[in-house]
């Protein structure tokens, strides 16, 4: 039987998500490139091997980086993961 959040594709009923609902991660990217002397997306974008439009999606929070990425951006400030990238309980 089908539950939850997305639609299954042979019922139309909605099937179980990977992801909680109620969790949202934010970033601080835009403001550690502004205190690394201003860093451009593009940048950041060359430094850890992604596209401008990556990087721009991810200050938006319109994408979650995979888990290597958020490492590599990570690194080019310094910082670890949970200090970039912030659980939130909605």
């Amino acid at each position: 039987m089908c539950s939850g959040a997305v639609l299954c594709s042979s019922c139309t009923k909605p099937v179980p998500s990977m992801f909680k609902p109620e969790v949202q991660i934010d970033n601080v990217i835009r403001r550690l490139r502004f205190d690394a002397d201003e860093m451009t997306q593009d940048a950041l974008a060359k430094q850890v091997g992604v596209t401008r439009q990556t990087i721009i999606a991810l200050e938006a929070g319109k994408y979650l980086p995979s888990l290597p990425l958020a490492i590599r951006i990570a690194r080019v400030f310094g910082k670890n993961v949970e200090e970039v990238f912030v659980v939130k309980d909605v």
